[in-house]
C-alpha cells in the first residue's frame, strides 16, 4: 500500500487482522466525521454500483430520536465499510498489529453494513451536537476497485436472523409496553409460569400458553397505547387487574392453572390459549375499562358462559383462515365483535357494517 506522503489524509487509532488473506481494519472514529466520510447519495448511484440496499428513509426518525434520547446509555454497533487501496497503516513499535490507519480523502469509501445507522448519526448530531464527541467502530476491509463490495453485503446479511419479538420485549427496557409485559408475566395470574418469554411461536409440545409478545401487544391495545407510548402506573395496575378479573372468569384459564387440564389438550381445543384470543379480548377490554366497576364486573362475569371451543361454529368463520388461527387484523375485529354480542356490548353502526362485509368476504 502506498503511503499517502503526498495525500490528505484521516487518521484512526485501529488493530489489523486477516480474514481469508486479506488485511481488514477495526478503527475508532468521531461520530462527527461519520457523516463526512460515508457519502450516500441513492438518486446519483445506480443499484449496480451500490453496495447497499436503497435506504428507508421512515428508519431514520425512530433511530436518530434513539440517539438523542440516550446520550448516555445508547449502543450503536460497528459500520463496515469498503475502502479501495489508497490506506496506509503506521505499526506502533513492537506492536505489528496496533497503529494508525491513514486513509485518503480522497478514496472512494462504500458501506456494507450500517447505512440506516450513519444516516441517523447525521441528524441526531443535528438535534444534539455534544453527541459528535462520541465514538463508533469501523471495520475497513481493502476492495481494489471496489470490486467486492455487493458480494460483502450479501454475505454480511445472508446468515443474517432477527430476533423473536419476544425476545425482543424481553431484553427492551427502554420500551414501555415490553417493560409492563414483563411486569404482567411475572404478577398477572393466567401469565405467571404460562409465559413463553423467547418465543413468538408456542411450540407444540411446550407448557407454556402465551407469548410475551402477544402479552405486550394484548396490552397495549387494552389501554389503547400507540407503540412506545408511556404507560404511567396507575395504567399498569389497571392492566393487571383487568387480566386478573378476565382470569377468574375463564374455567379453562383455571383448569389449566390446576393441573385438571393438561396444557397441551388446552391450545389443542380452545381459542382462549392462542393470542388471538388475548387480543381480541384487550380490545374488547379497552371498552369495558370506560365504565364503572359496578357496572364492568357483571359483563366480566359472562366471559364464564361463552363457548371458547375452537370447534364453536362462530370461531371457525370468524378466527380461522383454511381451518387454522389467523393474528390477521380481520379476525381478531371479528372475535372481538362476537365477544362484545355476548356480553351484551353495544355495537356501533359502523362495526356491524365492518363486520357483514368481512363476513360475507
Amino acid at each position: 500500500m502506498n503511503t499517502l506522503d503526498n495525500d490528505f489524509c484521516y487518521s484512526f487509532p485501529a488493530v489489523r487482522g486477516v480474514q481469508a488473506g486479506r488485511p481488514f481494519y477495526i478503527a475508532t472514529c468521531p461520530l462527527r466525521i461519520i457523516p463526512k466520510i460515508f457519502i450516500y447519495d441513492e438518486e446519483e448511484v445506480p443499484p449496480e454500483l451500490r453496495a447497499q440496499r436503497t435506504l428507508n428513509k421512515t428508519r431514520i426518525p425512530e433511530m436518530s430520536r434513539y440517539l438523542v434520547d440516550n446520550p448516555d446509555d445508547y449502543v450503536f454497533s460497528a459500520l463496515t465499510a469498503s475502502v479501495g487501496n489508497d490506506v496506509s497503516f503506521i505499526e506502533q513499535d513492537n506492536a505489528p498489529n496496533i497503529g494508525t490507519l491513514k486513509v485518503s480523502m480522497n478514496a472512494s469509501i462504500l458501506i456494507n453494513d450500517g447505512q440506516h445507522r450513519r444516516a441517523a448519526i447525521e441528524e441526531a448530531i443535528k438535534h444534539k451536537p455534544e453527541l459528535g464527541q462520541d465514538n463508533i467502530a469501523i471495520v475497513f476491509y481493502i476492495d481494489e476497485g471496489l470490486r467486492r463490495s455487493q458480494q460483502m453485503f450479501a454475505d454480511l446479511n445472508q446468515h443474517a436472523i432477527r430476533p423473536s419479538s419476544s425476545l425482543s420485549t424481553l431484553y427492551d427496557d427502554r420500551d414501555p409496553g415490553a417493560r409492563v409485559a414483563k411486569y404482567l408475566a411475572n404478577t398477572a395470574k393466567p401469565f405467571v409460569g404460562f409465559t413463553e418469554m423467547e418465543k413468538s411461536s408456542i411450540p407444540v409440545k411446550s407448557n407454556k400458553i402465551f407469548a410475551l409478545s402477544a402479552i405486550k401487544h394484548a396490552t397495549r391495545a387494552l389501554l389503547k397505547k400507540g407503540p412506545k407510548e408511556e404507560i404511567s402506573d396507575e395504567e399498569k395496575q389497571l392492566a393487571l387487574q383487568f387480566w386478573n378479573d378476565i382470569n377468574d372468569n375463564m374455567p379453562e384459564w383455571k383448569l389449566v392453572q390446576d393441573k385438571k387440564l393438561a396444557v397441551s389438550e388446552f391450545r389443542q381445543e380452545y381459542l382462549t390459549a392462542h393470542g388471538i384470543a388475548l387480543q381480541a379480548i384487550a380490545n374488547v377490554g379497552c371498552q369495558l375499562l370506560e365504565l364503572t366497576e359496578e357496572k364492568r364486573m357483571p359483563l366480566i362475569a359472562k366471559m364464564q358462559n361463552i363457548d371458547w371451543r375452537k370447534s364453536n361454529r362462530e370461531w371457525i368463520k370468524r378466527a380461522m383462515m383454511h381451518g387454522k388461527l389467523s393474528k390477521a387484523g380481520s379476525n381478531i375485529f371479528l372475535t372481538a365483535v362476537e365477544i362484545k354480542r355476548q356480553l351484551g356490548l353495544p355495537l356501533e353502526e359502523e362495526e356491524l357494517t365492518k363486520e357483514k362485509d368481512l363476513l360475507a368476504s
